[in-house]
């Protein structure tokens, strides 16, 4: 997997504004798409069009993926996750590498000073978001971030079969 994705055409632009019934703006890349080619997760700039420092570098934007997310968050799993990064020094670890990968990749489109060192989801220490944690997930592959491989095995939602 690229984890910038690919460019988005002005369809996914299209097709990303309908799912967040907002316009999409400042996204570079695509980087994790349904089998139907629909975006599931776009790459965004670390620094908005409106000068706003943005550190969640991948959102998850498909409507189906976004409330797997929020379900298994409203169902508590946020706390058994963090409890199992309490038990598990190695998974800890990789959570840790996982994201100092996500600030390299973030940082190879721009370095904003304001968000230096900050990742997205609660990264590496808390699990705080799994909207963001599952959006990692997807654009990397399995095996980089634990928790959001977690998240992702643990809801009935994937890529597979199209859910658009």
């Amino acid at each position: 997997m690229k984890p910038l994705g690919e460019p988005p055409t002005s369809h996914d632009i299209d097709v990303v504004s309908e799912q967040l019934g907002r316009p999409a703006r400042d996204i570079v890349g695509i980087s994790a798409r349904c089998v139907c080619g629909n975006p599931v997760v776009v790459v965004t700039t670390p620094r908005l069009g409106d000068g706003t420092p943005f550190p969640t570098l991948y959102y998850l934007t498909q409507p189906e993926a976004t409330r797997a997310a929020s379900r298994l968050e409203a169902a508590g799993r946020m706390a058994d996750y963090q409890a199992r990064l309490g038990d598990d020094a190695e998974v800890a670890n990789a959570y840790r590498v996982a994201h100092e990968s996500y600030i390299r990749t973030r940082e190879s489109i721009d370095v904003v000073d304001e968000i230096a060192g900050i990742s997205a989801g609660g990264m590496p220490d808390r699990v705080k978001c799994l909207h963001s944690l599952m959006g990692h997930s997807l654009s990397v592959g399995a095996g980089v971030n634990p928790v959001g491989d977690w998240a992702l095995a643990d809801t009935p939602w994937s890529l597979e079969p199209c859910q658009c």
